[in-house]
């Protein structure tokens, strides 16, 4: 896919769901915001990504984010590091853990034996990574639609955003699944140029 704009994406800082490992989604049912960890993280972040884009000539102009709490801290951070205002975005929002929400990881993975099967499938009341990924590139082509020549900082989660890295590197979700294992997904407070 050719792209107008240069976009980079970034996954929330440490929240206290992660420390409690625990399923978190829209809607949010408990007060789940970043660490003092999860902060410094994202300023840490923040600066070094100003610094380089500067060297490079090539300031951030846009955030977009995810509306929940932890996405929403870590783009307030940003902005104020980047000097801009974020965007929320719903379609950047965590997976639809379903009847998972606010529910231990490994609750969830009872369910699912292998992350293939969640392709297609998700948890009760929940998305598959196609519906996913169908929300993720619906917002990068509407934003690349009415956008050129910008730098734009996506603020999203973990699936969503390994996802539309694996999308943008040409790759089936399968694909994506086995080529970017866990290890190889985007960290807390970490960015990657997406392209």
């Amino acid at each position: 896919m050719a792209l107008r704009n240069k976009y980079y994406i970034m996954r929330h800082g440490e929240a206290i769901s992660n420390v409690k490992r625990l399923c978190s989604c829209w809607p949010e049912e408990f007060n789940n915001p970043l660490t003092t960890k999860g902060k410094k993280d994202i300023k840490t972040s923040a600066e070094t990504l100003k610094d380089l884009t500067a060297q490079a000539g090539k300031n951030i102009t846009l955030i977009f984010n995810s509306p929940l709490k932890r996405t929403k801290m870590s783009a307030e951070i940003a902005g104020k590091v980047l000097k801009l205002k974020p965007k929320p975005d719903k379609r950047l929002r965590e997976i639809q853990f379903g009847i998972f929400n606010n529910k231990p990881l490994e609750a969830m993975w009872k369910q699912f034996k292998t992350e293939e099967e969640r392709v297609n499938k998700g948890a009760d009341g929940g998305e598959s990574y196609n519906e996913i990924l169908s929300r993720m590139m619906d917002f990068l082509r509407e934003t690349d639609e009415k956008y050129k020549g910008k730098n734009i900082l996506i603020i999203s989660h973990e699936c969503p955003l390994f996802l539309l890295q694996g999308k943008i590197m040409g790759l089936s979700i399968k694909e994506t699944i086995k080529q970017l294992p866990t290890e190889k997904r985007i960290h807390k407070a970490e960015i990657r140029e997406l392209n």
